[in-house]
């Protein structure tokens, strides 16, 4: 395959810097060629993953994104037939305290990608990357 792609996936670590590391280094090494441009922690879900996640059946998931069932002003899609979590988690009033952390870890781990791809030898080691970001994560704790 030439060009971009997207790929998506679920990883367990101590950490969802650890975790994002992770994955961009394992699917780099086993793609020789590829390389991880964009990392994003706040998913795209189609409809019968927010009614999973939601508690709900996909039938009120529909009647709510067509605004026949709650207050209106679903969320609109990402892309088509994807809506981005954050967006339909505030909308749906559910918590996600995995959002404080997503936001700021995805702008530091995308931040490394482009330095990566435009200034390689500037790039920290991607060691160096996770101790500052755990670092950043405890202090803000």
């Amino acid at each position: 395959m030439t060009g971009p792609g997207h790929a998506r996936c679920s990883w367990e670590a101590k950490s969802l810097a650890k975790a994002m590391i992770e994955v961009i280094l394992i699917t780099e090494a086993t793609a020789p060629g590829l390389a991880v441009r964009r990392a994003e922690a706040d998913p795209l879900l189609a409809m019968r993953e927010i009614a999973d996640r939601v508690g709900r059946t996909v039938e009120s998931v529909r009647l709510a994104i067509t605004g026949q069932r709650g207050p209106g002003g679903f969320p609109p899609p990402e892309t088509h037939r994807l809506w981005r979590w954050s967006h339909v988690a505030a909308w749906y009033g559910i918590e996600d305290p995995a959002f404080n952390e997503a936001g700021p870890t995805a702008l530091a781990i995308n931040g490394w990608l482009a330095l990566r791809e435009v200034v390689p030898e500037v790039a920290p080691d991607p060691r160096v990357l996770l101790a500052a970001l755990t670092n950043a994560a405890r202090a803000t704790a």
